[in-house]
Formats: C-alpha cells, sequence, structure tokens
C-alpha cells in the first residue's frame, strides 16, 4: 500500500527581483514529506534550502515570488496563497520554523516567558493565565532549568544553546504538524549540538511532528535523517533514505559534498574541498548546473539538463551517469572509503 503525502512540493519555481534583474532561486524542485518522517535538506549556502522550504509558510522575502508549480497541503495549492491572512492558518498552527540564529529571532526587550505565550495566544486561542502556565510547562519539556524564574528573564540572560532551546519552544508550543529546522545546531558547540537534536528528536516523538532539517553539515544528517534530499542551484539532484545517500550515492555533487567530510581526511594532507563556485543563478543554466565543477563531467552534462533516473523505489538521482548509453562510471574512492568506514561503525 502507498502511502499519501501529508505535503507534496512539484516543481515548484520562485524568483527574486534584485536591481532590476530577475534571479531563478529554485528551479522546478519537487519533494514529498511523509507523516513521522525526519527529511533533510542538505547542500552548501546559496543552493536554496532555505528558500524552498521558506515557501512552505509564505516567509519569502517581499521582492520573492513563487512562479511556478504547486504546494498540496490538506488538499489545499498554498503556493497560489496571496494573503497574510490565509498563510497565518498555515504559519505556526500548521508548520513551523526553527531558525539558526536565536538571537536575531528572539524580542531582546521582551521577557522569554511572555514569547512563547504570545505564540501560545496566537495559535492556540488560550490565554492569559493558561496561556502563562503552558509557556512554563513548555519551557520545561525543552529542558530549561526553574522554569518559573527563568520565564522573567530576558534573552541576553541566556547562553545560545538555552536561546535556541527557547526558540524551539516557541515554535512547538503551538503543536505543528510539520516543524522545519534550519540549521538548528550551527551557533553551537558539539556537545549542546548532541543536546538539542536529542530535545528535537523527542519533542517529534512526544508531539508526533514531521521535521525537515536544513543542513549543510552531514554529520547532523547521519544522526537524524530518515531520508535526505541533495539541493545544488536550486534544484534537487538526488533523494533517497539516509542509508541509500550515504552508502550509494549517484550524483556527482553528492559524491563530492561526501568525499569533503573532515572524517575522510588523511593526517598531515589539506581536507578535500570542491572545486569552483556555483552558478549565477542571474543566468540561464545549461546542462547539468555542477558540471563545470564535475572534472568527470560527460560532453551531455554542458549540452543538456539530465532528468531524475530511478535507482530504487526511494532513490532517484538527477544525472546522465544513470543513463544506460553513459560510459561506466566508478564510484570515487572517497566514497567506498565512507562506505567500509560506515560498515565497521554499525
Amino acid at each position: 500500500m502507498t502511502r499519501e503525502p501529508i505535503l507534496s512540493a512539484k516543481d515548484i519555481e520562485i524568483e527574486f527581483t534584485l536591481r532590476g534583474k530577475v534571479l531563478k532561486a529554485i528551479r522546478r524542485c519537487s519533494i514529498d514529506l511523509y507523516e513521522g518522517e525526519t527529511l533533510a535538506i542538505v547542500g552548501e549556502s546559496g543552493s536554496g534550502k532555505s528558500v524552498f522550504t521558506k515557501s512552505f509558510m509564505g516567509m519569502l522575502d517581499a521582492n520573492g515570488r513563487i512562479t511556478g508549480g504547486s504546494i498540496m497541503y490538506e488538499g489545499v495549492d498554498i503556493s497560489k496563497y496571496k494573503t497574510e491572512k490565509e498563510w497565518l492558518g498555515i504559519r505556526g498552527k500548521k508548520i513551523s520554523m526553527v531558525m539558526q540564529d536565536p538571537m536575531t529571532s528572539l524580542n531582546p526587550l521582551k521577557k522569554i516567558g511572555k514569547q512563547i505565550q504570545e505564540s501560545i495566544e496566537l495559535n492556540q486561542g488560550i490565554h492569559g493565565e493558561e496561556a502563562k502556565r503552558l509557556a512554563i510547562d513548555m519551557m520545561g519539556r525543552v529542558g530549561i532549568i526553574d522554569p518559573e524564574r527563568r520565564a522573567n528573564q530576558y534573552p541576553h540572560e541566556f547562553s545560545g544553546g538555552m536561546r535556541q532551546r527557547v526558540v524551539i519552544a516557541i515554535a512547538c508550543a503551538c503543536k505543528p504538524h510539520i516543524l522545519i529546522c534550519d540549521e538548528p545546531t550551527t551557533a553551537l558547540d558539539v556537545t549542546i549540538q548532541a543536546q538539542i537534536l536529542d530535545l528535537i528528536r523527542g519533542l517529534q516523538r512526544d508531539l508526533k511532528m514531521t521535521v525537515i532539517y536544513i543542513t549543510h553539515d552531514l554529520g547532523v544528517v547521519a544522526n537524524v535523517a530518515d531520508r535526505v534530499a541533495v539541493m545544488y542551484a536550486g534544484q534537487i539532484v538526488e533523494y533517497g533514505t539516509a542509508e541509500e545517500i550515504f552508502y550509494y550515492p549517484w550524483h556527482p555533487y553528492t559524491w563530492a559534498l561526501l568525499s569533503a567530510l573532515p572524517q575522510l581526511g588523511v593526517k598531515g594532507q589539506p581536507l578535500p574541498t570542491i572545486d569552483g563556485t556555483p552558478p549565477n543563478l542571474f543566468n540561464e543554466v545549461k546542462g547539468d548546473a555542477f558540471a563545470p565543477r564535475n572534472k568527470q563531467a560527460l560532453a551531455i552534462d554542458f549540452e543538456e539538463e539530465p532528468p531524475f533516473f530511478r535507482v530504487s523505489d526511494t532513490h532517484q538521482a538527477k544525472t546522465w551517469y544513470l543513463d544506460p548509453r553513459a560510459p561506466k562510471v566508478e564510484h570515487p574512492a572517497a566514497i567506498l572509503q565512507l562506505r567500509e568506514k560506515m560498515k565497521k561503525g554499525r
């Protein structure tokens, strides 16, 4: 029996107008999201991860707009929403977001408890002492010690890790169906990162949420994701289960990302890097957007954009390498090395 997605984005296109020019930030991007799963969207900065998911909540900047495709959620194409009133029925109540920088997400002049309480009042319709009690309870749930006292403190009185817990409390206070976590551990040290990931995992289980992680940290992905979508130059170029992406990736960009993992570095030698830069999305992209950075690119990569090729029922990659007519291309040594390391670590 095939599962039905709870959110289905199909062929989404998003443009921004900057100084009279049009930037095509998202180019025919599609993804299905399933109940209770953890989906990680990975890619380097500027690949379109945040822009793509912000379109699920009507949070694009004023100069951005969805110009094509659909986002089906609860039987409605929410990509057609135009007014703030329409989006307020989704944002916070149904789909909520944890931003990567908690300090810019919090009002420095307002007490922490009040900020969580406002989220409850806005999205749950509960007010006064009951909303205050729920706010303090949520502070306890995210691991803030002595929540009654700390509810009366301001953001500057909290550490970075504690501020991130507050932002998570605000996002989860309205019990959303889908929680989007945009680089939730970027500014935190490794020990605190692990605590925050455990916290989100626990809240996901308790509140029965579906979670999307946006990250460039593949270590985070390996720890939390059921499925992974790899983004490059405004497109998803490969998606599959976490195991398929780490063990049997097929897109050359996925190979490059995995090969650059610090764990694969050799002592005394420079860490691997991805040569070149992403394409300028003010210009039309011809062929495979990653081709100019791919030393093993095929001639057709520079001429024609590849379609998605099916690797398995759950795994597809947008690369000509998978075309039956293509010459045989071996996985890089680093990918084989990573596969062996992961097998030994099991």
